[in-house]
């Protein structure tokens, strides 16, 4: 009797059916209790526990769940007593999952205000006092921003993706300035995170109702302390951020390949 043949396709077909009736109902219900859960934790209770706890174990399920493998690599350059401002580069989608289930600091999100809008997710984000960006107005700007110092003053972290959207090929592109603007203004050191595999998992632009089996790395560089402040910090952090999070990035997705 021949040995069983499982190419690719098949495999994929496999993983697809596991997903459909397996996967996505965990899911399903993970996403209404967490959503009820911060909801009620944050609104009667300490949001601090209840606003980054049910999260976190809410992308462990979700990324354990669909069989991802993760490794991180760097934990002990961080210290318990430091806030941070954590800046990564944005491959897709499970992003969220990899830094919020692995990255192993208590923090709040800066996230696209158009995000507030997701069923149960965006009331939950509310609940947790995560940050929205909206860029609707000047005053809507400013006082975003006005939220993100107080969560720094109150000894929180943030966690920013400085391109501001999903990437389209699993390249960088360019960094935008306002979580360096805070971190330069706060005096706080910027860590930089690079994110590996997420846009092989999920990629923007290619079948979106299903999730390919990568593995995912986070990698936690060296935090970046302030040398000054000003315009010359913010570009030199700029910079030097960007240089650490591409110089771990797979070589088919650094802009400049050796």
């Amino acid at each position: 009797m021949k040995p069983l043949n499982l190419n690719f396709s098949a495999l994929t077909f496999l993983y697809r059916i596991y997903q459909l009736f397996i996967a996505a109902p965990i899911i399903l219900v993970a996403t209404v209790v967490t959503a009820i859960v911060v909801v009620i934790g944050c609104t009667l209770g300490n949001g601090h526990f209840w606003g980054y706890w049910p999260g976190k174990i809410w992308s462990r399920v979700i990324v354990y769940t669909l069989l991802l493998p993760v490794r991180v690599e760097g934990r002990e350059k961080l210290s318990k007593q430091q806030s941070y401002v954590f800046v990564a580069n944005h491959q897709g989608a499970f992003d969220i999952f990899l830094v919020y289930g692995f990255l192993g600091r208590n923090f709040k999100w800066m996230m696209k205000h158009e995000l507030r809008s997701l069923p149960l997710v965006g009331l939950a984000c509310k609940a947790a006092h995560h940050i929205f960006v909206d860029k609707r107005s000047p005053s809507r700007l400013r006082a975003t921003y006005e939220q993100a110092r107080k969560t720094l003053r109150d000894g929180m972290s943030l966690v920013v993706f400085p391109e501001g959207s999903r990437t389209m090929d699993g390249r960088m592109t360019a960094f935008q300035r306002g979580a360096f603007l805070l971190a330069d203004e706060m005096q706080l050191p910027v860590v930089p995170l690079t994110i590996n595999g997420s846009f092989n998992v999920k990629p923007r632009t290619k079948d979106i109702y299903w999730v390919f089996w990568h593995p995912m790395t986070l990698t936690i560089h060296d935090p970046i302390a302030p040398t000054g402040q000003g315009d010359e910090n913010v570009r030199l952090t700029m910079q030097r951020s960007k240089k650490q999070i591409e110089s771990t990035l797979c070589d088919e997705y650094r802009t400049n390949r050796q």
